[in-house]
C-alpha cells in the first residue's frame, strides 16, 4: 500500500471539491452569453482556473441536460460557439444555489466547531 503525503493528500481532494462547484461557477457566468475562452478567462480573473479539457465538455454536458442554449456565430475570422443559460438552467441555477448556501453554512459550522474542540484541547 502507497502512503500519500500530505501534499498529495491534500491536491487530490482539492480537485474533487472543484469538480463539485466548477459546475455551479459556470452556471453564475452565463446569464450573458459568454464563449468558452471569454468563459474561461472571467473565471481565471475570479480566481477559479478552469482548463480547456475541463470547460468544454462540461459546456456540451450541461447544454444536453438543457442548462444552456448556444449558438454559432462569426464575428471575428473564426466562428464562436456563445452559451447562455435556458430557462430551465436559470430556475436549476437558483435551486443549486439554495442548496450550496445550505451546504456552504453546514460545512461552515462543523470547521468552526472542530477548531473550537481542538483549541481546547490545546
Amino acid at each position: 500500500m502507497i502512503v500519500d503525503t500530505v501534499q498529495e493528500q491534500t491536491q487530490n481532494l482539492v480537485q474533487e471539491l472543484r469538480r463539485g462547484v466548477i459546475v455551479i461557477a459556470v452556471l453564475s457566468q452565463l446569464h450573458e452569453e459568454q464563449y468558452g475562452y471569454s468563459l474561461m478567462k472571467k473565471l481565471e480573473e475570479q480566481g477559479l482556473q478552469v482548463d480547456q479539457g475541463t470547460l468544454y465538455p462540461l459546456l456540451r454536458r450541461l447544454e444536453e441536460q438543457t442548462l444552456l442554449k448556444s449558438d454559432w456565430r462569426v464575428e471575428t475570422t473564426r466562428p464562436r460557439r456563445y452559451y447562455a443559460l435556458s430557462d430551465f438552467g436559470e430556475k436549476v441555477l437558483k435551486e443549486v444555489t439554495v442548496e450550496w448556501s445550505r451546504i456552504k453554512q453546514t460545512v461552515d459550522q462543523l470547521l468552526s466547531k472542530t477548531k473550537e474542540n481542538k483549541n481546547e484541547m490545546d
